[in-house]
């Protein structure tokens, strides 16, 4: 990973503390997926359980992700932070 790449990562992840306006669910879901993908890797652990609606819903888009390399989840994730307009 560059310098670069990881600065501008860690400045997303800050900037979108800052946003005027929430996004809506699904873009948070994006955002939480890619942000683990990029940190953490593929999705590990068990599934929630079916009445955990929230963790089942984050859990499901950050496996969507699998596969995908941690520089390129970074580089989604400031674009995506740049487009909501952090």
């Amino acid at each position: 990973m560059s310098p670069d790449l990881d600065a501008a990562f860690r400045q997303a992840a800050e900037d979108i503390q800052r946003l005027a306006e929430r996004p809506d669910n699904d873009t948070l879901l994006k955002l939480y997926a890619l942000y683990k993908q990029a940190t953490e890797g593929d999705v590990n652990g068990p599934k929630p359980g079916f009445f955990d609606f929230v963790n089942t819903a984050k859990y499901e888009a950050w496996s969507r992700l699998r596969g995908m390399r941690g520089d390129e989840a970074r580089q989604k994730y400031i674009q995506l932070v740049r487009q909501l307009g952090a």
